[in-house]
């Protein structure tokens, strides 16, 4: 009997739902209002920030297929079911079905969780820019580590800076400036959500450098089953025979 692919079961569903969320929010998006004048309703602009959320959402999903074959990367099938349920938690149920305003604190949850993702990521890139299938020994667990964290920490700073240009361009509020009312904070209260996530995600970046530095330290192998390597080439797999 042929054993179930929960991975592509997991991958369809995440696909499919920003697919079909993505329909309905074009229709709603002639449907609703321009302005705030509606207390409790959901405007243009709101319908436009998740109609984007989603499209990206439908690209970032194919993204790493298209990375795999191009650069010949082999992509942990732990790791890619942890990046559509990240993708579903944030777009879907985020965004879509307004947890970020109707479940406390889902936003930091979800930014801890990807700042542990990016730090994963970051032990990745020293096996990619050091063209080998595992972590180099030769180098120091400490360094590996340090450079996860700190490329973690970058990415999460690439995208707040990505959310602060779309809001003002689209006039979106990704960076919750305001609440779900329209209503727009000021002062400390407008900057309390950008700087929360930048702490959250030093905060999930810092635990996977400590993990993955424990993991290399003592050779438990841990971090290498989250870590993107080289697909061997035919004439490495006749070898390795």
């Amino acid at each position: 009997m042929k054993k179930f692919n929960w991975r592509k079961f997991i991958n369809r569903f995440v696909f499919f739902s920003l697919l079909i969320s993505a329909i309905f929010l074009i229709i709603r998006l002639f449907l609703a209002p321009a302005g705030n004048d509606v207390p409790y309703g959901r405007v243009k602009s709101d319908y436009v920030l998740m109609l984007v959320q989603c499209i990206l959402g439908l690209f970032a999903m194919t993204l790493p297929g298209l990375l795999s074959h191009r650069f010949q990367i082999e992509i942990p099938s732990g790791m890619l079911v942890l990046y559509a349920i990240f993708l579903y938690g944030a777009i879907f149920l985020g965004e879509v079905r307004s947890f970020y305003y109707t479940v406390p604190h889902w936003d930091t949850i979800l930014h801890t969780f990807s700042g542990g993702m990016l730090g994963a990521l970051g032990f990745s890139f020293v096996t990619l820019l050091n063209k080998t299938d595992k972590i180099p020994l030769n180098l120091s667990p400490l360094f590996i580590a340090i450079f996860a964290f700190c490329f973690a920490v970058t990415l999460g700073v690439f995208w707040e800076i990505y959310e602060f240009t779309f809001d003002g361009v689209l006039g979106l509020n990704m960076q919750k400036f305001a609440l779900e009312s329209g209503e727009q904070l000021m002062g400390r209260a407008a900057l309390q959500d950008t700087m929360k996530d930048l702490i959250v995600d030093c905060l999930g970046a810092f635990i996977m450098a400590l993990v993955g530095y424990i993991s290399l330290k003592y050779k438990t192998g841990f971090i290498e089953k989250l870590t993107l390597r080289k697909k061997k080439s035919h004439h490495d797999k006749r070898l390795s025979a």
